[in-house]
């Protein structure tokens, strides 16, 4: 079965098991399809397979079943450095912990992506610069990540993710360990850039109030997505109140 045209993303019957065994399956019998500049929350409980389904789609989790397209592309039949380029070239993404280089000050670690790619130096400062005033954090741009706090350096890495403008941004619960203050600034940014930029975003949330900020939201538990939501239709299948735990 070919991916629909309008699916940036398109997965049909992921499996996943820890270290391979049957009977510890993480993801079972995973369907999604994901639209060009939608964006997409994945919400449930911790354990429910969030993380996992963000990594298989994004090719750092090879499924011991299933199918992966993106924008026509079986990225399930792709050999390891195929899905390398293809995490550089076209896909951005945040942990929930900021893993930022030490040695480097904040606009060097937002511009990395784009230095790697070979990006002149200017032209990298630049649009660093742009994207940590973005993100109210350019006075610490000449700054090293030693000296900044948690929030601050969640925002580099949010800046460093964006920079690229990557056709999917996969942000795995980006605000689960900052304050309401610093997630709003945070997930305005985010949400702002990927309407503005046309940028698919997939966002693993517990937390039901960041999932209100999707288009689409899809429920997982136990490695079963359980139910889908929409803003003008409500649920399908499951409430929001049934994912609470």
């Amino acid at each position: 079965m070919a991916p629909p045209d309008n699916d940036v993303l398109w997965a049909r019957s992921l499996r996943c098991s820890l270290g391979g065994r049957a009977s510890a399956d993480v993801l079972t019998g995973i369907n999604v399809g994901v639209r060009e500049g939608e964006i997409l929350a994945v919400v449930g409980p911790r354990g429910s397979g969030k993380t996992t389904l963000l990594r298989c789609l994004s090719g750092q989790t090879v499924t011991q079943e299933g199918e992966v397209w993106f924008n026509s592309a079986p990225v399930h039949t792709m050999n390891r450095a195929q899905r390398e380029r293809l995490r550089r070239d076209r896909f951005g993404w945040i942990d929930p912990e900021p893993d930022l280089v030490p040695e480097l000050t904040a606009w060097e670690n937002t511009a990395l992506p784009l230095l790697l790619r070979g990006t002149s130096r200017r032209a990298a400062k630049t649009a660093a610069a742009e994207w940590l005033e973005r993100l109210d954090i350019g006075t610490c741009a000449r700054t090293r990540p030693a000296s900044l706090t948690r929030a601050e350096r969640q925002r580099i890495a949010t800046a460093r993710a964006l920079i690229t403008s990557p056709a999917v941004l996969f942000a795995d619960e980006p605000t689960a360990t900052l304050h309401s203050a610093d997630a709003a600034q945070v997930l305005r940014t985010l949400t702002a850039a990927a309407r503005s930029h046309g940028i698919t975003v997939l966002l693993a949330t517990h937390d039901l109030g960041v999932a209100a900020l999707a288009d689409r939201t899809i429920a997982l538990r136990d490695g079963r997505r359980v139910g889908t939501t929409t803003p003008a239709t409500g649920a399908e299948g499951v409430t929001a109140c049934s994912l609470s735990v």
